[in-house]
């Protein structure tokens, strides 16, 4: 019996090409397929397959959150079905994570056979967490962050963070009553955020301007903001007079 194989792809015509590869090379047993992320994480849970070919661009969940929500225990090799550039792909290859491009053909469909013989199953939680980070460090504006807590590996919409707070070479991220720690620098971070939504009220905090309520003159006269939920925080003197040019109802 071959390695049990699930291909995960959204575009139908390229799905069943890719499936009439997979049909004819030895050694490969496709066990199931489809075409959306929700169906994805379902088919992974059942299946347990040997290996996956997922698509990393799918509608409405990108495919490490679908590996993600699947659970990376239930898969074998996972390679990633992409049509990026060379950045990318060199990303990927810093990561020990296997690639398809697109279009598919047998050659490339070989090669990346041939590359899974030599990379075992091994720490898949941090080869994903690698490569999604190198993708992410590519991007003009942060949209996700890849969070791992343990062998846990989540993501978050950084339009749900209220602020961020320097802690060394790690930074604070404050989501409600919750907590994250991110192995990154403040300054970093404040180049990728969009400088619409967020500003850096001190050198050790960058706030979500959505979440302030007011800002005011705090007991010690130096000026403070208040948040929707009531958290008080500090604003430095050379960063009160842009708060308060963007922020013009403070």
């Amino acid at each position: 019996m071959g390695l049990r194989t699930v291909v995960v792809e959204d575009e139908r015509l390229a799905r069943r090409k890719l499936l009439m590869l997979l049909s004819t090379e030895p050694g490969i047993d496709v066990v199931g397929d489809c075409g959306t992320a929700e169906e994805a994480v379902t088919l992974l849970r059942t299946e347990r397959p040997d290996l996956v070919f997922l698509d990393i661009q799918l509608p409405g969940m990108d495919g490490f959150e679908v590996l993600h929500r699947a659970g990376l225990e239930n898969v074998g090799h996972v390679v990633v079905v992409t049509a990026h550039d060379r950045y990318a792909l060199k990303a990927f290859d810093v990561a020990a994570i296997d690639y398809l491009l697109k279009p598919y053909d047998r050659t490339r469909l070989r090669q990346t056979l041939a590359r899974i013989q030599g990379r075992g199953t091994s720490d898949l939680h941090g080869r994903l967490l690698a490569l999604a980070e190198r993708l992410g460090a590519g991007s003009e504006r942060l949209h996700r962050l890849v969070i791992r807590e343990g062998e846990r590996i989540s993501f978050l919409d950084v339009g749900n963070v209220d602020w961020f707070e320097s802690a060394d070479n790690y930074v604070r991220i404050r989501v409600g009553s919750s907590e994250h720690l991110v192995r990154t620098t403040l300054q970093r971070l404040e180049r990728r955020l969009d400088p619409a939504r967020f500003i850096r009220i001190h050198r050790r905090i960058i706030v979500n301007m959505d979440r302030i309520r007011e800002g005011r003159l705090g007991v010690g006269g130096d000026y403070e903001v208040v948040l929707q939920d009531g958290t008080i925080l500090p604003v430095g003197r050379r960063f009160r007079d842009r708060l308060l040019l963007e922020h013009a109802s403070l």
